[in-house]
């Protein structure tokens, strides 16, 4: 796969790119959990969340927050984080102009981060939300949510307890215009630890393939 060096807004920022064949294919970002504890683009669940989107016919870019790998920077507890999201995101549509579908996926911290960036890019057509800290994270800004996704988190998850996320999808099914889809991984801890990957990929796989038929927001 690719190995890109991208500016991002405190120097350079290392991703890896897998693009498709076809022309005008979807894209999507992929974002890691946190830096600062042992989060990178290598996570397992990162890693194939990326293939899942490219099998699916995405063009994929994964990157390192700053200060992670070869990014330059340092931790910036989430803001600048979201700037390098953006980035990110900028890089992906300057070599894709012409993507009709937008999607970003975020697991743990970046699940937080990808909601944030939902919030500030109106042509972000979809987002997967995979084990998202709502217990550590202040997902207010979400008010009103401007897209439909999937949550999916596992019922064992000790880092980021089910009971915060049941909080957070209630608030956001009060929304209206957008359908936000919950999945609970039944004896999933928060990395989704084997058998529960590839659990959690399929619903992912499924729930991806069937909105790109819907056209729906």
């Amino acid at each position: 796969m690719p190995e890109v060096i991208f500016p991002g807004p405190e120097g350079r920022l290392e991703g890896r790119y897998h693009p498709q064949k076809t022309k005008d294919a979807p894209i999507a970002i992929v974002l890691h959990p946190h830096p600062q504890f042992g989060g990178t683009m290598n996570n397992k669940v990162v890693y194939n969340l990326h293939y899942a989107f490219h099998k699916m016919g995405f063009n994929v870019l994964r990157f390192n927050f700053r200060g992670v790998g070869r990014s330059q920077g340092e931790y910036d507890q989430g803001v600048g984080e979201l700037s390098d999201a953006a980035s990110a995101l900028d890089y992906l549509q300057s070599m894709n102009p012409n993507a009709k579908h937008c999607w970003v996926a975020g697991f743990s911290f970046g699940a937080w981060i990808g909601m944030q960036l939902l919030m500030r890019r109106p042509e972000i057509t979809g987002f997967i939300s995979v084990s998202p800290p709502a217990n550590m994270y202040d997902f207010s800004f979400l008010a009103p949510c401007p897209s439909s996704g999937l949550m999916i988190n596992g019922t064992a998850d000790r880092v980021a307890p089910p009971v915060d996320t049941h909080a957070l999808v209630d608030k956001l099914h009060e929304q209206k215009g957008i359908t936000i889809t919950h999945t609970e991984i039944e004896g999933s801890g928060h990395f989704f630890e084997e058998p529960h990957m590839d659990t959690m990929i399929t619903c992912v796989d499924e729930y991806v393939r069937r909105r790109l038929t819907e056209n729906t927001r």
